[in-house]
């Protein structure tokens, strides 16, 4: 049974809307349109088929086996070999299939940083509900007055056939990672002369539904889900915990965030963990709004849909989570070991983010890249006030086969001024895999478990 989010002010306040029409922010298709769902298209609305000269292969939603008896990822391609690599001096024949942050790249490390490319491969898949939940919500879903909430959604991608760059941007926000989950990783905050900070992190977080006691319609109804981080070393940053209750309608209700800093065994709310607000232990290299590629209220930014595109981008990156890859091995002198990195041919919905004339943010345009089999941004452009190319995230995306859901082996977030990067959610040198078994308490997000967190 599918467990949909009614909204009910949300929906309210869509009666009173203005000028949706002419502002582009119509959502639901016909039942016609969505007939294709689990026939032209996947049940979450990427094309079936392959392209027409076979370097992507159509989609089967055959179950790929990504992870051992004991969740650690395996490669199911390992024996796949590159059927050519990109470098500097060669990337002009693949101009149209890469992005501007990636040629960037391949300009300013051109004796280092290549991407090898191999065959294509497919294997996403995601559980039935979730299936269901796309197809009810093709006929159903509908943004907000302005853009910024969701009205009458179940779940998960509230838009399987966007038609603008808004409703492709919350297909990504609201993209299914699996209910709960609990993870130990690294984060890498690495200088121009490679050198780097090791930060150890324990994080956990669950959708509403997927809480111990489930949805509660009253202190669920404005929120996506559950969050909270754990430094657990270095030295000076064990014991510090970040706490967030990721609303939906950041503008009726910003983000609810707390902080506990162990050094002033204090609880604090923490208003600037939002948008372009500094990062959780990450010098300066990243904004609050960076983490997962793109998170938190899109209301600072027009959004437009450029269409779908064929575009060569990190893929089925099993081999950055090898046990075999040490952390000193992987993390090099202006960008990740690229022997280790996968890149593929695959479709992406190409969104341009651009600010507002009113709004503030240090990122003033973003380009979003965004996986059509599974929603998840893959690539990210991000160009300053003045309009220049600032920072390039790569979203080293793999399928997880428990519980069939996509993550990432590796997120790193470069800066092309500075030639410094952070390169997040590493677990090469963990010895506990995630665990999508989660299904906490409430009171495990609550800020009075802040300071037991912190201990």
């Amino acid at each position: 049974m599918i467990k949909t989010l009614k909204r009910t002010h949300l929906a309210a306040s869509m009666a009173m809307c203005l000028g949706l029409a002419s502002t582009g922010l119509q959502a639901a298709v016909s039942p016609e349109e969505a007939a294709k769902l689990g026939k032209d298209l996947t049940p979450v609305g990427a094309i079936k088929a392959g392209n027409a000269d076979g370097t992507i292969p159509a989609w089967t939603g055959k179950l790929v086996t990504t992870q051992d008896a004991d969740g650690f990822l395996i490669d199911p391609y390992a024996a796949d070999k590159p059927l050519y690599t990109i470098t500097a001096a060669n990337m002009d024949q693949y101009a149209d299939k890469l992005s501007d942050g990636v040629k960037a790249m391949l300009k300013r490390y051109p004796d280092t940083y290549k991407l090898p490319v191999y065959e294509s491969r497919r294997p996403v898949s995601y559980p039935q509900k979730i299936y269901d939940a796309a197809k009810v919500n093709a006929t159903t879903a509908k943004l907000k007055e302005g853009g910024n909430g969701l009205v009458d959604f179940a779940e998960s991608v509230p838009f399987p056939m966007p038609q603008n760059g808004l409703e492709a941007a919350w297909n990504h926000l609201t993209r299914f990672k699996g209910g709960g989950f609990e993870a130990f990783t690294m984060q890498m905050v690495v200088q121009n002369t490679g050198d780097y900070m090791a930060v150890r992190l324990h994080d956990y977080q669950v959708f509403p539904h997927y809480l111990e006691e489930g949805f509660d319609a009253e202190q669920d109804n404005n929120v996506l889900f559950y969050f909270m981080r754990r430094a657990l070393s270095p030295a000076r940053l064990t014991g510090n915990v970040l706490l967030v209750h990721e609303t939906i309608d950041q503008v009726e209700e910003a983000r609810r965030a707390w902080a506990y800093n162990a050094g002033q065994r204090r609880v604090r709310r923490a208003p600037t963990v939002a948008y372009d607000g500094p990062g959780f232990a990450a010098e300066g290299t990243r904004t609050s709004d960076n983490v997962d590629m793109y998170n938190g209220s899109p209301d600072r930014y027009n959004w437009k849909l450029v269409g779908k595109k064929e575009m060569i981008v990190p893929y089925n990156a099993y081999r950055l989570a090898s046990k075999e890859i040490k952390y000193d091995d992987l993390i090099q002198k202006g960008h990740i070991n690229q022997d280790s990195a996968r890149y593929e041919l695959h479709r992406v919905w190409v969104v341009e983010a651009t600010l507002k004339d009113d709004a503030r943010h240090v990122y003033a345009k973003r380009t979003m890249y965004i996986d059509e089999d599974s929603w998840q941004a893959v690539l990210v452009d991000h160009y300053d006030g003045r309009g220049q190319l600032w920072r390039v995230a790569e979203g080293h995306h793999v399928f997880l086969d428990q519980p069939q859901t996509t993550g990432m082996t590796a997120e790193v977030l470069y800066d092309l001024q500075s030639g410094r990067y952070i390169a997040m959610g590493l677990v090469n040198e963990e010895t506990k895999p995630t665990n999508f078994e989660f299904s906490p308490k409430r009171r495990t997000f609550t800020p009075a478990a802040l300071r037991r967190a912190g201990k």
